[in-house]
């Protein structure tokens, strides 16, 4: 009950509002009760559109539609970030761009380096280096 009163306050314009919170309650404990199947909001949502309930529950509507629309961070992108940042700090500036691309690159990619194999690496690298010697 408390919770469906804070919608309210958010979309509060002076005297008017958008969503009445003690309404939002009773049409979200009515469709609990419709859709004990919905596994997520947007089940609830496409239930009351495709019904034809939107004048019914116009609040639960409102409010699913807002959740629906609030981005969702992505956990790589600021893991990416977060392994930049331990890997540049002010001792490493000195970095190439380069080479900082490739160790972002190695510790976000992390549970596929993990796979690789260090023998494999090091004769493919040998084999690319060797320097070939001319005896005369």
């Amino acid at each position: 009950m408390t919770k469906s009163k804070t919608p309210e306050s958010l979309m509060k314009h002076g005297d008017s509002f958008d969503l009445n919170g003690l309404e939002l309650y009773d049409e979200l404990r009515t469709l609990s009760s419709m859709l004990p199947h919905a596994k997520s909001v947007m089940d609830t949502v496409q239930f009351i559109h495709t019904s034809k309930l939107v004048d019914i529950y116009p609040n639960a509507y409102m409010a699913t539609r807002i959740l629906l629309t609030i981005p969702v961070t992505v956990a790589s992108g600021e893991r990416s970030y977060s392994k930049l940042k331990l890997i540049k700090n002010y001792l490493h500036s000195s970095v190439s761009q380069e080479r900082l691309t490739g160790l972002a690159i190695l510790a976000i990619e992390q549970d596929i380096t993990l796979s690789l194999s260090y023998d494999d690496m090091i004769t493919d690298f040998a084999a690319k280096k060797a320097r070939k010697i001319v005896f005369n």
